[in-house]
């Protein structure tokens, strides 16, 4: 068999772990991020933060907003502001496809996590979601502990 080698550009650079437990994820899209270069290099040390961050249409464009990425070390006055607004690249469908769904469907749009793709380039998994309810959260950690435990129960035996 051939191992595939772990490419250092395909990388997670930030993960948005609460998101799939805080809501019921519809669809999710790829969108490019408008970044400088500190930014980039900043994300490239794995030390961003998107957990209280969402996006927002406004003005026929895609805003990531309230997204944490650290201020690169050895970036001087060239650096960035670490939380400031970052536009998101999107082709004008789904830019409607997204507003559409948050203003007449009630959905919200989350990220779930900043990566590199194959080429290097930093891409933002975005998310259309449904909030979930307290009832829905508890059945999802039922389903989670279950299945931790058929998994135990199965090592056992087998």
């Amino acid at each position: 068999m051939s191992q595939k080698k772990a490419d250092p550009n395909n990388k997670v650079a930030a993960e948005n772990r609460k998101a799939r437990f805080s809501y019921e994820v519809i669809d999710t899209v790829e969108a490019g991020l408008v970044l400088t270069g500190t930014e980039v290099k900043s994300l490239r040390q794995g030390q961003a933060n998107i957990q209280e961050s969402y996006a927002s249409a406004e003005d026929g464009e895609i805003w990531l907003i309230n997204s944490y990425v650290p201020e690169y070390l050895q970036g001087n006055r060239f650096n960035h502001e670490p939380r400031r607004r970052r536009k998101l690249l999107l082709n004008k469908r789904e830019m409607a496809r997204l507003a559409q769904s948050v203003e007449r469907e009630g959905m919200t749009m989350v990220p779930l996590k900043i990566y590199f793709n194959d080429k290097g380039r930093a891409k933002l998994l975005l998310a259309i979601a449904r909030g979930k309810k307290l009832h829905d959260k508890r059945e999802t950690e039922k389903q989670r502990d279950w299945n931790r435990e058929k998994g135990r129960l199965l090592k056992e035996r087998g």
